[in-house]
């Protein structure tokens, strides 16, 4: 296993060396030995007993420096004799036996706040986004914003209730898009507001809540900040001081490395002045960050002291490293409240971005039931108890390009590369390598070395690293992950194998991908999709697939050039119709089904050095795979067609106006994302339309589709049908797309009822190919699948309504008076 960035080479080691090298069965291991098997063997061995005897070495003296910073709180419901604390006692037992009428604090809820920028006011606008506390069938506590008239600040008063609606008030109606209106005299501090007094260090924090365990029975007990008081929460000049004598006696400060920003400017928190990785975390987090850093230096120093091989030691310090750099993950100020239950605190990487938050938990780390060191123990049972004990892997960390294998020596290459533009590696993992280097870069020293992770040398399209041409960012990717694959393709042995995952959705993404191949010397023989990500987990954005695609990749035999039209089309669409309905039938939908379709598609083209059109012309990737996408999503439409009863002709998707099938594919692929631009211009393409340009759908007053900071975004009938010339025939006569009619019947449908007779008149559609239409976007295709969440449900409803109903909204409205007249004849007549 190779990996360039320290902090996944320590993951490397601890899941693929350690466990199989360390973890054998040993009932005579020292400290936790966990569960036993049926031999009576502890079924964890040696490893996890160390490693959770240190990681107890740890929480004991970390508790015994730190645990007066979470002191209990008084039980307001208590009405017995409470037992008073001594300041010792307090330290020793913050989170240990509670006492009668105290609560252990689980998490302290905070809002970042600024002055009012209304000159006469000057109040403390908190900038909270929303206040739910807890969400659950017959429990909802929320905080409801209070505006004394006689003070410039806000409280927050704990509301519960057996119904969301019995609140009174909406708990998610705060501030939108950073934007925050000041209680008291109702001026908005706008994002660039707050943008400015972020740099200029000028934003605050409030406490809103508290939330604590009770003593003896289950669930959270939930108080707001007028039940607790704020100096036994927080004593800021005492914090300070502790900062201070770690710098001084243990050379540990709070991380001062900056962060960097990459390309897709991942890293929103620069914009509010946040520039170093420090900055992220509330001055009690970093200082019990940096306390459980110095805990896990002296467990080390401990060790060799006690005769610890170097090795061992080694060791217990990486999955203590990991332990600290997993609970930093779950202590920062990007944290978010979970109101729905579990642990509560939601980790800092929602998305693969840094962004700011407005409102986030400050989870007591050490607390059991909390997102704290305990919690990160349990995690490491939880994964050395189903690693199997044997086989450790050989794990490097070294570069892809260069590494020493003999040739044809290797029966497969398994690799994961990074997806092209979509993911800042190494600028996003600097987040943990800072802890990491705090921890353990005394035992690890040749990985913790510089400010932060490599740079230079990783593969990534970044255009922030060349100067943001980004066209010389694309061609380095190119040819550097070209070396990369030179390189496994000389370590293969004659029948080996290449297998690539890879995840992008983009077909540029995929166009150097398939460049770096085939200039490798590669042959694409198999592309199917894995279903790797976790339900619920994170998603970059609403686009993303659910599957992971994997490529089996061959050494290509030759140099042959293949001829377009005449070997290489034909294969190609055969592959598709094929690949089409296999995946169809699996029920794999969406993005999924579109990207392995085109990755199957690569078999192709990939078994020949060059490809050429009939005039010799060579036939470049990204045409191709354009090419290849028009025939996935045609051969799409056409499943899309059976599916809704069309039978071909006139009553087939696939005679559809070009706007109107764009419209389907769009919404059956992406559901209800943006698109960078790159990845809709060739969508578009491969649809048969222009996005852009005089008649562009993304022009005009009838625009479908909305383009704004590089993004284009599918708009639906509630954005398009309040229209009234929409739908109609042009005045040259020319009829309206489908879709078009659609919005504005959606529209109407929802709005204006009794106008929809006048409008089908007047439209004059088809109305046959309109109910093909919105039987396709109400179909099981485009509801299903991992994706469902991200489906536009308001359209989605509307159009079920309208299906329901078709005879009497679509088929009677149509008709004229003499029309009704001749059926109720009839009618009578087969009654008759």
């Amino acid at each position: 296993a190779l990996d360039l960035n320290p902090v996944a080479h320590i993951i490397e080691l601890c899941t693929l060396v350690y466990p199989q090298r360390y973890g054998k069965p040993n009932p005579t291991a020292r400290g936790m030995t966990g569960p036993t098997g049926k031999d009576g063997q502890s079924t964890w061995g040696g490893l996890a007993a160390e490693v959770l005897y240190w990681g107890e070495w740890v929480f004991n003296k970390v508790k015994a420096e730190i645990g007066d910073l979470y002191p209990l709180i008084p039980d307001p419901e208590f009405r017995g004799k409470k037992t008073i604390l001594q300041a010792d006692w307090i330290k020793e037992h913050s989170t240990g036996d509670v006492p009668p009428g105290y609560l252990v604090p689980v998490a302290y809820l905070w809002t970042r706040t600024v002055t009012c920028k209304n000159p006469p006011c000057r109040a403390t606008v908190p900038l909270v986004k929303q206040s739910w506390l807890c969400k659950k069938p017959g429990r909802y506590v929320a905080l409801k914003m209070i505006a004394p008239k006689d003070k410039k600040k806000v409280r927050f008063a704990l509301v519960e209730a057996h119904s969301e609606s019995q609140l009174g008030f909406d708990p998610s109606g705060f501030s939108k898009g950073g934007n925050a209106t000041c209680p008291f005299c109702g001026a908005v501090a706008d994002d660039d507001y707050v943008k400015q007094e972020g740099i200029r260090n000028c934003i605050g924090e409030q406490l809103m809540a508290v939330v604590a365990a009770p003593r003896g029975r289950s669930g959270k007990v939930y108080l707001d900040s007028s039940q607790v008081s704020f100096e036994e929460v927080l004593d800021g000049p005492d914090i300070a001081r502790r900062l201070k004598d770690l710098q001084d006696q243990k050379a540990l400060s709070v991380p001062d490395e900056p962060i960097i920003d990459d390309g897709k400017a991942s890293f929103w928190c620069n914009l509010y002045g946040v520039a170093e990785w420090g900055h992220i975390f509330s001055p009690r987090q970093n200082l019990a960050l940096l306390t459980f850093c110095s805990g896990v230096r002296d467990a080390i120093d401990q060790m060799r002291f006690e005769g610890l091989s170097t090795d061992l030691t080694t060791v217990n310090a990486a999955y203590l490293g990991l332990m600290v750099s997993r609970m930093a993950n779950f202590s920062s100020s990007l944290c978010l409240w979970n109101s729905t239950g579990g642990r509560g605190v939601v980790h800092s990487f929602s998305h693969q971005a840094v962004p700011h938050t407005w409102d986030y938990p400050e989870s007591n780390p050490l607390y059991e039931e909390a997102a704290g060191w305990p919690a990160s123990m349990d995690a490491f049972k939880a994964v050395t108890s189903n690693l199997p004990p044997d086989l450790p892997a050989h794990v490097v960390r070294g570069d892809a390009r260069s590494i020493a294998l003999e040739k044809e020596s290797m029966d497969a290459v398994v690799t994961d590369p990074p997806y092209y533009d979509n993911i800042s590696y190494a600028d996003l993992s600097d987040f943990f390598y800072v802890w990491l280097k705090r921890a353990i870069g005394t035992a690890f020293s040749e990985h913790f070395a510089g400010r932060g992770t490599p740079k230079k040398p990783e593969i990534v399209s970044d255009h922030a690293r060349h100067n943001g041409n980004k066209s010389l960012a694309r061609s380095w990717f190119e040819e550097q992950l070209g070396l990369a694959f030179s390189a496994a393709q000389r370590a293969l042995k004659p029948g080996g194998i290449l297998a690539c995952v890879y995840a992008h959705k983009t077909t540029l993404g995929w166009t150097t991908l398939v460049d770096a191949l085939r200039q490798a010397g590669f042959e694409v023989s198999e592309a199917w999709p894995l279903a790797t990500e976790r339900p619920g987990g994170m998603k970059v954005d609403k686009a993303m697939l659910a599957s992971s695609i994997f490529l089996i990749a061959r050494k290509r035999a030759g140099a042959a050039i293949g001829n377009y039209e005449d070997t290489v089309k034909p294969e190609l669409e055969r592959i598709v119709r094929e690949r089409v309905g296999t995946l169809w039938a699996m029920g794999i939908s969406g993005a999924d089904l579109v990207i392995a379709s085109v990755g199957a598609g690569l078999r192709a083209f990939t078994r020949y050095a060059r490809v050429e059109y009939s005039n010799g012309e060579d036939v470049p990737a990204e045409r191709f795979l354009s090419e290849v996408e028009t025939v996935v999503l045609e051969t799409i439409l056409a499943r899309l067609s059976k599916e809704v009863g069309g039978n071909g002709g006139k009553h087939s998707l696939a005679g559809l106006d070009p706007t109107t099938r764009f419209y389907i594919l769009w919404r059956y692929t992406y559901r209800a994302a943006d698109l960078d631009a790159g990845e809709a211009i060739i969508f578009a393409n491969g649809t048969h339309v222009e996005l852009d340009g005089f008649h562009g759908l993304s022009t005009g007053s009838h625009n479908l589709v909305e383009k704004k900071k590089g993004k284009y975004r599918l708009l639906d009938f509630s954005e398009r049908g309040d229209d009234k010339h929409i739908g109609l025939p042009a005045d040259d006569g020319q009829s309206a797309p489908l879709v078009d009619a659609l919005h504005r019947m959606l529209w109407l449908l929802e709005k204006r009822p009794t106008q929809l007779s006048e409008f089908l008149r007047d439209s004059q559609v088809n109305r046959e190919q309109l109910r093909l239409v919105a039987q396709a976007l109400a179909g099981p295709a485009l509801k299903g699948g991992e994706l469902a969440d991200v489906s536009p449900s308001a359209e989605l409803s509307v159009l079920a309504k309208l299906m329901a109903n078709w005879q009497s909204v679509v088929e009677d409205a149509a008709m004229t008076a003499g029309e009704k007249d001749d059926r109720k004849i009839g009618q009578k007549r087969f009654d008759i």
